[in-house]
């Protein structure tokens, strides 16, 4: 393609980190918020992407919506509705809840899927907004306006949760990252924690999986899949089009970032397998004020959103990155963070190294 300037839909913090990666390349890239001025940008001659599934909608981001050099264009849509992503996993035969678009037949629903449902909204309402865990006595907390505008699904019983982060370039080619071991609290990635070479089967049952979706769609760039896991089984919960915030520990604990990795795809760079030779722990800053005495462990990596911090807001993370899982869990101990919101968090990332 061999244009060097990215346009991205969304100034979130992805856009930002994205931004970054492209700087050492010689990659100009614009995140697009609200207020963007066009005349700013060489948009016509540029790669579009998207750092979230449902950008503003103003009158710049419609154009770029229809640019002929928007990579992935008619897959976000797809995959930012639960339905039609539920549809194509079940297309694919791929595992994941059994579901049923939300009705008010609800004795159908438990019926089917057991006594515990969870209804999400079928487009939005991620972090855990939007979402509802339902049995029979609580029926009444779904608002009636997102009948037939939600899913509802059985409650999967898991043992843990995963994610994959992949990519795949112009020409098929795909490239994986270890499987990531998450920590959700309310809804919201707390922690992850990476070890390279975990648990090569399933390891490679996620990397058939995701490659299939990738390439059932003729996906171009970075694509993340959450599954649960069930004893040897995986279930795939949800996928994102785009850069990760699973896969933030690869800034610093790969040879090649998540968001390199998806500007070399979308722009027909080299695409090569990221090398990971150390395990890597990522924090979850939420609501959480800056705190620079973070900094006095050299293992951590500070990467700071510039927010306004706001209770359950991510406004940056922490990476931890070593061969000696020992001075991994030392640097966690060290660290100085709310202890009511990250005890739980921190013993399960040391029971994790």
């Amino acid at each position: 393609m061999h244009l060097k300037s990215v346009c991205v839909l969304g100034n979130g913090q992805l856009g930002r980190m994205l931004k970054q990666a492209g700087e050492p390349l010689g990659i100009a890239l614009f995140p697009v918020g609200v207020d963007q001025d066009p005349t700013m940008i060489p948009y016509e001659n540029s790669v579009i992407t998207a750092e979230i599934e449902r950008w503003a909608d103003t009158p710049f981001t419609q154009i770029l919506a229809k640019h002929p050099h928007f990579i992935n264009r008619d897959i976000f849509p797809l995959i930012a509705d639960r339905l039609t992503q539920k549809e194509l996993l079940d297309e694919l035969n791929l595992p994941t809840a059994k579901w049923h678009l939300l009705t008010n037949e609800w004795a159908d629903h438990f019926a089917n899927l057991g006594d515990l449902l969870i209804v999400k909204r079928r487009t939005g309402g991620y972090d855990g907004r939007g979402q509802w865990r339902i049995t029979k006595n609580e029926i009444r907390e779904i608002p009636a306006e997102i009948y037939q505008q939600a899913i509802v699904e059985e409650a999967v019983p898991f043992d843990s949760e995963i994610s994959l982060v992949g990519a795949r370039s112009h020409d098929g080619k795909t490239v994986f990252y270890p499987l990531t071991n998450n920590l959700q609290q309310e809804g919201i990635l707390k922690m992850s924690v990476v070890l390279p070479a975990e648990n090569l089967a399933m390891q490679q049952k996620a990397e058939m999986m995701l490659s299939k979706i990738m390439d059932r769609l003729q996906y171009v760039g970075v694509m993340a899949m959450e599954c649960f896991v069930v004893g040897d089984e995986l279930i795939i919960n949800e996928l994102a089009p785009r850069v990760h915030n699973s896969g933030h520990w690869t800034q610093n604990g790969a040879s090649i970032s998540q968001f390199e990795l998806h500007l070399r795809a979308i722009l027909d760079l080299p695409m090569v397998k990221p090398v990971v030779t150390s395990p890597s722990v990522m924090v979850n800053l939420i609501g959480t004020p800056l705190n620079y005495s973070w900094l006095t462990n050299p293992l951590v990596h500070l990467h700071w959103y510039d927010k306004e911090v706001r209770a359950g807001r991510k406004v940056g993370h922490l990476n931890l990155t070593h061969h000696d899982r020992a001075l991994l869990i030392e640097a966690l101990d060290s660290l100085t963070l709310p202890t009511e919101q990250y005890q739980t968090a921190i013993a399960w990332a040391k029971t994790k190294l």
